[in-house]
């Protein structure tokens, strides 16, 4: 089959590989409708990401259908059309049954580099390197999807697949944010990054009943869909004083809810910007965490900063006078998106939730390094590219 696969730092390719099949008997394949581009992976081709390997398949958002199941699995079949998670859970271990699937203790092989790095191995994630489990990834024509029962959900009819795609990954996880950040009728809520996550957590905590929603950016494609498809009002943080505009916009106080949506490459501007981007390209620091910095010291007093941005290891710089002396609540996590998809497909197939404006460039896999090349370089408008391999 072919396959969109990592092939080096800054270097991505369609390669033949062997198709996928079972390995365990909670498995299935599964045969690809759609799989969208995210912006964590951009960490794994920018080379931030360590444990990968040349070949390595790419992508972990994605829609499909069920061609082949194992003998244990009970609640799928062949021919649903599912979204799978992109966070693997097993069903069954301490976390899973607490609803905190990316924390899961079975689903990752390979532990021992997240154990020395942070204490503890997380859940396995489709192709987010070999420190996460080395699963094969869905910007392919097939892909195996490990404990099916636990991790894909039968998409509704009438929910198309430029929508239900995103119920992998950027739907789940922006409404995560909102949840986690307490989001609640009243609130001001603003938003680092207007991508595909940040713009789901701005509709999260729009329907969560946010009486403003406030949306952080630099590309005016970004910001005009935002304020177009979201209804968010937004802020080009390279033409004012963010800080000072926040503070301007609420009066002073700052927002109730600050939502972290950039992650580890997180762009800004100024000395600070200039000197973590430094560190980090000299791997003096593994993270750069401006916008993470921003939000903690825009909160409230007594807030609370949501952090969904996809961080590995270290930040310099952490602001926490901020934390302690204004009260605030951390909270953070990769998507716990089993407890969520099912409820958010219901507001799909309602109406309530359409996410298929994300997908701004539709093609097929042979154009899956001009995908990423737009995508990471925001051309065109470029939000998010989405492969379908039947094309």
């Amino acid at each position: 089959m072919k396959a969109v696969c990592w092939t080096g730092v800054n270097e991505v390719s369609v390669e033949t590989v062997p198709d996928p099949g079972l390995l365990n008997r909670r498995d299935a394949v599964v045969k690809i409708i759609a799989s969208a581009t995210c912006g964590s992976d951009l960490h794994l081709i920018d080379g931030y990401v360590p444990t990968m390997m040349a070949g390595d398949i790419l992508g972990h958002e994605f829609l499909g259908e069920i061609v082949e199941v194992g003998p244990d699995v009970r609640d799928r079949r062949v021919g649903e059309r599912v979204v799978v998670c992109s966070i693997i859970g097993c069903g069954g271990c301490h976390y899973c049954r607490q609803e905190m699937y990316s924390l899961c203790d079975n689903s990752n092989p390979n532990p021992g580099f997240l154990e020395s790095m942070i204490g503890h191995a997380t859940a396995g994630i489709f192709a987010y390197s070999h420190a996460l489990g080395g699963y094969a990834g869905s910007h392919a024509e097939y892909v195996r999807v490990p404990f099916v029962d636990v991790n894909a959900f039968p998409v509704p009819e009438g929910v198309s697949d430029s929508n239900a795609v995103f119920a992998s990954d950027a739907v789940p996880t922006g409404w995560m944010g909102a949840d986690i950040g307490g989001v609640g009728p009243g609130d001001v809520v603003a938003v680092w990054g207007c991508g595909g996550v940040g713009q789901m957590a701005m509709l999260a905590a729009r329907l969560m009943g946010a009486e403003r929603v406030i949306g952080i950016d630099r590309f005016p494609e970004r910001l005009a869909m935002t304020e177009k498809r979201i209804g968010a009002e937004t802020i080009d943080y390279e033409r004012t004083d963010l800080l000072g505009t926040l503070k301007e916009m609420t009066g002073g106080r700052g927002p109730d809810v600050c939502i972290e949506a950039v992650g580890m490459e997180g762009h800004g501007t100024g000395a600070q910007y200039a000197f973590d981007r430094t560190k980090q390209a000299l791997r003096l620091q593994s993270d750069r965490g401006l916008p993470l910095r921003q939000a903690m010291h825009a909160c409230r007093k007594g807030g609370t900063v949501s952090v969904l941005g996809v961080y590995l290891g270290f930040v310099d710089k952490f602001p926490m006078g901020a934390v302690v002396n204004k009260g605030l609540t951390i909270r953070s996590g990769q998507q716990h998106g089993q407890r969520y998809i099912p409820m958010l497909l219901d507001r799909m197939a309602k109406g309530e939730i359409d996410a298929s404006h994300l997908e701004t460039h539709p093609m097929g896999l042979d154009d899956g390094p001009r995908g990423y090349e737009m995508f990471k370089r925001k051309e065109d408008g470029c939000v998010r590219a989405v492969f379908y391999p039947d094309r």
